[in-house]
């Protein structure tokens, strides 16, 4: 009789997991204005003192919650990102020429990160024509019309929250902390779930599965969030 081969277990602790992030890497990270942001990984990068980070993602959250903490604690040297509004500090570095900020429409910035994730080089958009959003960039003529090419975004590491995971890194999310997550859970070279509950392999509905555990590399269970707050 032949031996069952065991799962893939993708289970790991936080120092293992973020091992491979390291100072002046690319770090893509879910969330929209702090909400679906990993907190324990981010915490886990400050007690590491990572630095000179490039960071992806829709926000800078706010100074205090979130990928907020890393960006207003000077760890970043380069945003990308839709708005920094909710973040002053952030603000102010870029003022201070101590933090570059590329600025990226919200719905081109997502289909920049999902281009990314499906290997495609760019996208086409007429979003920003004849605006300071298409300085520097390449434009195509297609069925008469202008569209500017926006190159898509991957990153070394992806960093993502979510509320279920089984050890092959089968994921679930909840409700609007899903958000842009699945997206960035699909274009980094490696990706890092946080979740907040693990189950058994075989315990998640395969209906209910958004992000499938071949994009997910190690999954390592949260401490708590530090966001819930912006719910009530």
């Amino acid at each position: 009789m032949q031996p069952t081969k065991q799962p893939h277990n993708k289970i790991k602790k936080i120092e293992e997991a973020c091992a491979c992030i390291t100072d002046g890497c690319s770090l893509m990270f879910g969330g929209f204005g702090g909400v679906g942001n990993p907190p324990t990984i981010i915490g886990h990068l400050i007690e590491k003192n990572v630095r000179e980070l490039t960071l992806i993602g829709n926000d800078a959250g706010f100074p205090h919650i979130g990928i907020g903490k890393i960006v207003s604690q000077g760890r970043a040297k380069k945003l990308i990102a839709s708005h920094i509004g909710s973040n002053p500090v952030a603000g102010q570095l870029m003022v201070d020429g101590e933090l570059e900020v590329e600025f990226s429409p919200q719905g081109t910035l997502a289909e920049r990160i999902r281009a990314g994730g499906v290997g495609l080089a760019g996208i086409v958009t007429d979003i920003g024509l004849d605006s300071i959003i298409e300085d520097g960039k390449q434009k195509v003529i297609i069925n008469e019309k202008a569209f500017i090419i926006e190159t898509a975004l991957s990153a070394d590491v992806s960093i993502v929250y979510a509320k279920k995971a089984d050890p092959f890194g089968n994921l679930i999310y909840e409700t609007s902390a899903r958000n842009t997550n699945p997206l960035v859970a699909m274009a980094g070279k490696v990706t890092i779930a946080e979740v907040e509950e693990i189950v058994p392999l075989g315990e998640l509905d395969p209906a209910e599965i958004v992000t499938p555990g071949v994009f997910v590399n190690m999954v390592v269970k949260s401490k708590g969030v530090d966001w819930k707050w912006a719910w009530e």
